[in-house]
């Protein structure tokens, strides 16, 4: 069973509009055609009828009596239903957090549970976003060489509010690595920058060189605050070992509550598919400005 608590099903329940019995735009046809063509399931079984008739009863029911990789594959795939909709009637969003929202539910049905070895944070509010937002924005008061340090500590704890085990910065003979983290059992270098200018070419050539001389199975994350020039991204080329993430993307992903595992899944599986290391949160998720 998914053993959905119930603050995840309040969010549920309000990001696919559930209140009223009814589920987003389906209909009673369209649901169960959904669930079939996407999912190969009928949910017009009798087993998720035994709370109730209508679509939200049945959805509860079923998210409840099924296993956790099934709800969250269900999740996702109505999310996108979701975000479809918005994009194609025009409609303004009222709830403009709700992937994020909806997100850190899957990512614990996925097994991405944050925190893991240490007291639970409040249920309320299981990553200090707003605390992170503010540590973000007091960077920009700082003089450029303390600010450096701060950014570096600012990612680290960022991380591991997320639980990727981080590291902190650490030195080789002749370079600096400013940390390292784990994700999805892969281990990632990071290179964390904040300078006025956009990062070129050469910058991502020499950290995609100190990625590839550790290890085969080594990858990188590198974080410009100031993102990257065109030119650069352009001349670096596809099919490397990084990826990367700007300013920008950090802001978006906090201020819209999107999972940092999410938004690393979502970078890697986009570089694996097009080859490129740079994608913006907001293009990745569809965010509308």
């Amino acid at each position: 069973m998914s053993n959905l608590k119930a603050s995840e099903m309040r969010v549920v329940d309000r990001v696919l509009e559930m209140e009223s019995g009814f589920v987003l735009n389906f209909s009673d046809r369209t649901i169960a055609e959904f669930f079939l063509d996407e999912l190969n399931i009928d949910f017009n079984d009798p087993s998720f009828a035994v709370n109730g008739t209508s679509k939200a009863k049945r959805l509860r029911t079923f998210l409840q009596g099924v296993d956790k990789a099934t709800a969250a594959r269900t999740l996702r795939e109505l999310l996108k239903c979701r975000a479809k909709i918005y994009r194609d009637s025009g409609r303004t969003d009222e709830l403009p957090n709700a992937d994020g929202m909806l997100l850190e539910v899957i990512g614990r049905l996925e097994g991405r549970d944050v925190g893991h070895g240490v007291a639970p944070p409040p249920a309320a509010s299981p990553i200090p976003v707003e605390s992170l937002k503010s540590e973000l924005i007091a960077l920009h008061n700082l003089e450029p060489h303390p600010r450096g340090y701060a950014f570096e500590k600012f990612l680290i704890g960022l991380f591991r509010a997320y639980g990727l085990q981080p590291n902190s910065p650490f030195r080789l003979v002749g370079e600096q690595i400013d940390g390292s983290f784990k994700f999805e059992g892969e281990f990632y270098l990071l290179e964390a920058k904040w300078h006025s200018p956009k990062t070129p070419a050469a910058d991502l050539r020499n950290f995609h060189g100190k990625v590839t001389e550790k290890a085969a199975w080594a990858r990188g994350l590198f974080i410009s605050n100031s993102g990257f020039t065109e030119d650069g991204l352009q001349s670096f080329g596809r099919a490397k070992a990084i990826v990367c993430m700007d300013g920008l993307d950090l802001w978006t992903m906090l201020d819209k509550r999107i999972p940092l595992p999410e938004v690393l899944d979502r970078k890697l599986r986009h570089a694996a598919e097009r080859g490129e290391v740079f994608c913006s949160v907001r293009d990745l998720f569809q965010i509308q400005s």
